[in-house]
């Protein structure tokens, strides 16, 4: 018998549910996997309180690394005993279990050299920054960008790549702590947003210049000022919505701000073509594999304790990544 998290209705923490569920033989195109670690990501609260909407009762979590123990008619991408590790969306939600069924497809191999605890903390956010970095901007050494919530999982490993390429690094944060751990992986420059005004700093630190790029996982509280962070021409990368989603605005606000460019990505359409996906997967496990990218895992929790995970996850008290440890 597996044990499982579930919730029967949207809402806060407290609707998730520690419960015991059968998890039977794999049908085709599917394996029966034994997990090892879990991920803990934002977008599971938006599955939670229902922005991501979805059929109830429901599983929880999209991403997980463990052993394969039974395989379905059909797949041949991964045998029984494999390694492996998976993030998506719809397709994969139900990660917060000790057993389960998912599609064979999203499933990747791990190499020796990573982890379970590991894959678990950084399948979906590496591939995340692994697009953000190789495939939104033409980055070149030299070039600034903006990284809000930069002591995040997402943002610790941007920071790290940034460095990589030659890019200057401009954090936000909302402590004096998480500046820390910003700054120990890569930040140049730290803005504590508690209490800086965002934009003009950025202008301080650029000669009134702006950044190329802006990196924004905060949405509604950020928005304006990742705009106006902007150098002429600038690109303004939208890849979350942790204090609420952005208001509708007119177009022509990017012009009257400088011809700016704006986009909203979403990991699914990066990853969705699998030899796409295994450059992106070769790329972010060969850097963390060969120690120039470290995955930091701040946060381990059990899996009969997701609702405190969630509100740890919520109020801002994490740091790096978060997993559960089966």
């Amino acid at each position: 018998m597996a044990k499982v998290v579930r919730m029967y209705e949207t809402g806060g923490p407290e609707v998730l549910r520690y419960e015991d569920m059968d998890v039977g033989e794999p049908g085709p195109g599917q394996v029966r996997i034994r997990h090892v670690a879990v991920g803990l990501n934002y977008a599971d609260t938006y599955f939670r309180n229902g922005t991501y909407p979805v059929p109830l009762p429901a599983g929880m979590g999209v991403e997980a690394a463990g052993v394969v123990q039974a395989i379905g008619p059909g797949v041949t991408n991964v045998a029984v005993g494999d390694r492996v590790t998976y993030t998506g969306f719809i397709n994969t939600l139900g990660a917060y279990s000790t057993e389960r069924l998912v599609p064979a497809a999203p499933l990747i191999r791990l190499p020796e050299t990573i982890g379970f605890e590991t894959a678990a903390a950084m399948t979906m956010r590496g591939l995340t920054s692994a697009y953000l970095m190789r495939r939104i901007y033409n980055f070149k050494a030299g070039d600034t960008i903006l990284l809000h919530a930069a002591a995040g999982g997402v943002g610790l490993i941007v920071s790290q790549w940034a460095k990589l390429l030659g890019l200057t690094v401009i954090g936000t944060v909302s402590s004096e702590a998480k500046a820390e751990v910003a700054r120990a992986h890569g930040c140049d420059y730290i803005i504590n947003y508690s209490h800086e005004d965002v934009a003009k700093r950025v202008r301080e630190l650029t000669d009134g210049v702006g950044v190329s790029v802006v990196f924004d996982s905060v949405g509604k509280n950020t928005f304006m000022a990742s705009l106006d962070s902007l150098k002429r021409r600038g690109t303004l990368v939208c890849v979350g919505t942790a204090s609420g989603p952005i208001p509708p605005f007119d177009p022509v606000l990017l012009a009257m701000k400088g011809s700016l460019f704006l986009t909203r990505p979403a990991l699914a359409d990066y990853i969705g073509d699998p030899a796409e996906k295994a450059e992106l997967a070769g790329e972010i496990f060969g850097h963390v594999g060969a120690g120039r990218i470290k995955i930091e895992i701040n946060q381990r929790y059990a899996l009969e304790d997701a609702v405190q995970a969630h509100r740890d996850l919520e109020s801002r008290k994490t740091t790096g990544s978060s997993i559960f440890v089966i």
